[in-house]
């Protein structure tokens, strides 16, 4: 009987010390001018979604914001713009990575390079 109490004294203990550990989190909002259409953000939103540390993501195309929250002990917002600039679009300072935008639609292209978002 004591070596139940005992290991049920263990599991309870562990379970409230893993569930103390919470990971800092930040929420930060990007400027992404670039952004155009519903295309633009499905494919950010699709390939930051893998990425190590992020834990939501939201693009505003209309808005031309993305709002990423992150775990700060896996990934910084730096790393975050800069994925951002190689899926091919800007990110606050951080510009497009030339060969990935060269890859977009043309929907997801810059006005001035002949794209533009399909008014929705």
């Amino acid at each position: 009987m004591k070596k139940i109490q005992f290991l049920l004294a263990l599991i309870f203990g562990f379970t409230t010390a893993s569930l103390a550990q919470t990971k800092p989190q930040l929420t930060a909002v990007i400027k992404t001018p670039t952004v155009q259409c519903q295309e633009c953000k499905d494919r950010i939103e699709r390939y930051m979604s893998h990425e190590d540390g992020i834990v939501k993501i939201n693009v505003d195309y209309k808005k031309k914001i993305t709002t990423v929250t992150y775990l700060t002990d896996r990934t910084n917002i730096e790393n975050i713009k800069t994925d951002i600039a190689n899926v091919g679009y800007d990110a606050d300072d951080v510009t497009a990575e030339p060969d990935a935008y060269k890859r977009l639609p043309t929907c997801c292209k810059k006005p001035q390079d002949g794209g533009g978002g399909k008014k929705q």
